[in-house]
């Protein structure tokens, strides 16, 4: 019996032999590919995240300091007429922003749908706003919201002397030139989604659709537009991101102005801990606007994980 045991050994060590150093490193190879990528997303996320935190709920000024404060530093934040204004300006800005992109961007993407001539020269028109930087785009903007060599100084050379463009200048009109500014930004992002969901529409729910005499617009709104309904969350879940974080785009366009009108969360940030030393009620800004953040991220997490349960569950 030991013999069979031991020739049963050997040809099983020879129908299974051991892994030579060259496989084991090409099976371990993606994970020391990733793991730098990773470990410096779990500490610039995770821990700079609780550090952050930590140093919102302490006495720290122009250095970190760790003296507890306990909720000092937000209620000292939540009391200023500045940081309210930024917050309000934030919502005002996320609505018409992301409404106004998605509308636009859905517009176009129908529109080259319909396969117009130049489809590729339309599509990289519409889609170069994006590969310029907010920077850039607030620089360029600013000189034509300028009254005085922009879009107002052109239009009363050509004789309407009475035209007004100067958006830009007044408090209570420069949030909605920063509106437009992004908005001509993003929604050739919006675009290029919303397209790509148009075209992986299963044809066959379209000639159905014509065949029982459905015009295009109701065939759009009626059988298109509920198919890529995930894509509407999904354009509006990156585009709050873009909202909540708008600081280089203010920062270019009107620098906060004119006086705090158009004050951003992000350009209070960093107001209080770059120019200003209060790195306390910095830190406490900045866990607000991860706040608002997570008010979005999470729910939209949670329902994706629901989907994709849902889906394995029903095949």
């Amino acid at each position: 019996m030991s013999t069979i045991d031991a020739d049963a050994g050997r040809i099983s060590g020879a129908d299974n032999p051991r892994p030579t150093w060259r496989e084991r490193l090409v099976r371990i190879s993606p994970i020391l590919i990733l793991a730098p990528s990773l470990a410096a997303s779990f500490i610039y996320v995770f821990v700079f995240t609780i550090w952050t935190l930590y140093i919102s709920l302490s006495n720290s000024s122009l250095l970190p300091s760790y003296g507890f404060v306990g909720l000092d530093n937000y209620a000292s934040l939540w009391s200023n007429r500045r940081w309210n204004i930024a917050y309000s300006n934030l919502f005002l800005f996320s609505a018409f922003y992301i409404v106004g992109a998605m509308a636009i961007g859905l517009a176009l993407a129908i529109l080259i749908d319909q396969k117009v001539r130049g489809e590729a020269i339309w599509r990289t028109i519409f889609l170069y706003p994006l590969a310029v930087s907010f920077i850039v785009t607030g620089t360029v903007w600013s000189w034509l919201y300028n009254p005085t060599d922009g879009i107002q100084m052109l239009v009363r050379g050509l004789g309407w002397t009475d035209f007004n463009f100067a958006l830009a200048s007044d408090r209570n009109t420069a949030i909605y030139a920063i509106i437009i500014t992004g908005i001509w930004q993003s929604s050739g992002f919006a675009m290029a989604l919303f397209l790509a969901g148009l075209r992986s529409v299963d044809p066959d729910l379209v000639k159905a659709a014509q065949i029982d005499g459905a015009s295009t617009f109701r065939t759009y709104r009626r059988v298109i537009l509920p198919v890529i309904a995930p894509i509407f969350l999904a354009v509006a879940v990156v585009q709050i991101q873009f909202a909540i974080k708008t600081f280089d785009l203010v920062a270019a366009l009107t620098r906060g102005g004119p006086g705090i009108s158009t004050t951003f969360p992000a350009i209070y940030v960093y107001d209080l801990m770059f120019q200003r030393g209060q790195i306390g009620e910095g830190a406490a800004a900045a866990i607000m606007m991860l706040a608002a953040l997570a008010v979005v991220l999470v729910p939209y997490s949670f329902f994706i994980v629901w989907r994709h349960r849902r889906e394995s569950r029903h095949g």
